[in-house]
């Protein structure tokens, strides 16, 4: 089967811990400490690659976890950082939280490459602890523990015009005329277990449309292979219900058109509203020159804003027209891509509420603060703030746990500067 869905686990690398060993030398009978610092542990890292176009091998294999960072060494020696973990998945992925359904990241768009976690910082030697009165450290600081988490991966194909209709109203066959697609048509149900993507190409213009497999009644609540199949439809703009208008297989095509719209409305409402056209396939095969069961498509939903086109996907007849409509409409829309925005972030799971931190004015530079503890430690850990989620995260942590009010208590004016364990920001309200 098609695999678009996979719940994997994984981990982080653990930060390597400090050292503690002090010199040892000829004639040099108290040498000072030398411990060296821990590696930082490997990161987990989402990459698109252009090559895949299923989630297949993360069927086979469960749990992913990138390298641990190594301990420190004697003589000032830094461990060794922790290998990250890439995990290759098709453009289009969506990456939810398994436990609640929340994305932490869409591979789609611009979206090629996302740390989703962040391996633990590397401890410090005793080398750092020596102070005038402390000239001999026994300890160090052990590397920052690992992040775990499971995650599902859903592949929700990109496409501008989703395709829909029960099985064997001639989808394939449509998407084969229109587009350089090559599905493969055979004639009985669930021909198609797998979308199939075309760009149609209008004078040099177009979009790209999916034919998303046969819909039956029941697929919203997981009736057959309906929730695999809808998945895919999320991010189409516009819909074209397709229908055999011949009633070839003695189906009603009214009646299938308000099942597969009932099955849109109760997986997503926001997918039942977007703009729709039908497709009135099979025009060829109708014999029934007075009761032109089209004209009954046309007076039961045209007068709803549906416009209904009569169509022949083996002869051609009608295609032209029905494509050229669909670009009208998608021409009045937004060009972006629909893209799931991030609701989840794994950082929140890894920072203790109950970790304290401090917010001063610093007493030798002026017009600067000082925001420390090991809260900030930890969160700084975690985060990537070179990514632009990462310091989206940085500004929501610094916002919820009461940092910026603390600023603002201490005197903070526009312009002053923050300094946390060696980065410096510039405050704007």
């Amino acid at each position: 089967m098609f695999a678009d869905r996979a719940k994997i686990y994984i981990r982080s690398g653990k930060g390597g811990d400090g050292h503690v060993s002090f010199r040892r030398e000829l004639y040099v009978p108290d040498g000072g400490p030398d411990g060296g610092d821990g590696g930082n542990g490997g990161d987990v890292v989402f990459e698109v690659d252009e090559g895949l176009n299923t989630l297949t091998d993360y069927r086979h294999k469960r749990k992913y976890a990138a390298q641990d960072g190594q301990e420190g060494g004697k003589r000032n020696c830094h461990g060794k950082s922790g290998k990250d973990i890439i995990l290759k998945v098709p453009e289009g992925t969506v990456i939810k939280d398994a436990e609640s359904g929340k994305v932490i990241a869409d591979m789609s768009a611009g979206n090629r490459r996302q740390i989703v976690l962040k391996g633990g910082k590397g401890g410090i030697g005793n080398q750092h602890f020596a102070t005038s009165t402390m000239q001999v450290p026994k300890y160090a600081k052990p590397g920052q523990p690992a992040q775990e988490l499971e995650v599902l991966l859903e592949l929700k194909v990109i496409a501008d015009v989703g395709l829909v209709g029960f099985p064997n109203v001639g989808k394939s066959t449509l998407l084969s005329r229109v587009t350089n697609a090559q599905p493969k048509i055979a004639n009985y149900h669930f021909t198609t277990l797998s979308p199939n993507l075309g760009v149609v190409d209008l004078d040099g213009d177009g979009f790209v449309i999916a034919d998303i497999p046969g819909l039956i009644e029941g697929a919203s609540e997981g009736v057959g292979l309906g929730l695999d199949f809808l998945r895919h439809i999320e991010r189409t703009k516009v819909i074209i219900h397709m229908v055999d208008a011949a009633s070839v297989e003695g189906r009603d095509p009214i009646a299938d058109i308000y099942a597969i719209h009932k099955e849109l409305q109760a997986y997503n409402p926001e997918i039942a509203a977007r703009p729709q056209v039908i497709a009135a396939n099979k025009v060829d095969a109708i014999w029934e020159e007075d009761h032109s069961p089209v004209e009954k498509i046309r007076q039961e939903f045209e007068p709803r804003g549906i416009k209904v086109f009569p169509i022949s996907a083996v002869s051609g007849q009608g295609l032209k027209e029905l494509m050229y409509h669909v670009k009208s409409i998608l021409d009045t829309m937004d060009d972006k891509p629909v893209v799931f925005e991030q609701e989840f972030f794994p950082e929140d799971m890894f920072i203790q509420e109950n970790l304290p931190y401090t917010v001063k004015k610093s007493a030798e530079e002026e017009n600067t603060y000082l925001v420390e503890g090991p809260r900030i430690e930890k969160m700084l850990g975690y985060t990537n703030l070179d990514s632009e989620k990462g310091f989206a995260f940085f500004q929501r942590f610094l916002k919820d746990t009461g940092i910026l009010s603390d600023l603002e208590k201490a005197g903070i004016q526009e312009g002053d500067t923050v300094r946390m364990y060696g980065l410096t920001f510039e405050y704007f309200h």
